[in-house]
């Protein structure tokens, strides 16, 4: 099992496509996981995106788009490992797995503000 292991999911009231449009650059990539140098081994589209994880972590990582009434599920799952050293400790691996967390939530939270435009609550797109 995987050092760091963390999924998270949250609902973003926009169509898929503009959800992976907002992944499909690659310096965005780097903006959200700066520490990380990603490479996609599988472009799935309007589904999402996975990533082989090197850098501060080694592993993988995947967003999935899963279309949900009238927007999408962004699912964040982040498989990795510190990399090969000096055995970690117990105590940076639980700091490292809840900053991992952490920052899933904010990017998914930013992305939310950002391509909801300030859609409201139970009001269909362009109200």
């Amino acid at each position: 099992m995987p050092a760091v292991d963390v999924i998270d999911e949250t609902f973003l009231a926009v169509p898929p496509g503009i959800v992976a449009a907002a992944f499909a650059d690659p310096g965005t990539w780097r903006r959200f996981w700066p520490d990380l140098r990603l490479e996609v081994y599988a472009d799935r589209g309007e589904e999402g995106l996975r990533w082989t994880v090197r850098g501060a972590l080694v592993g993988t990582m995947e967003i999935w788009l899963e279309p949900v009434l009238d927007g999408t599920v962004l699912h964040y799952f982040l498989r990795a490992d510190l990399p090969p050293g000096p055995t970690a400790r117990r105590g940076r691996l639980a700091r490292e797995k809840t900053r991992r967390q952490l920052a899933a939530k904010a990017v998914a939270l930013d992305l939310k503000a950002v391509l909801e435009d300030g859609r409201k609550p139970g009001c269909p797109p362009g109200n």
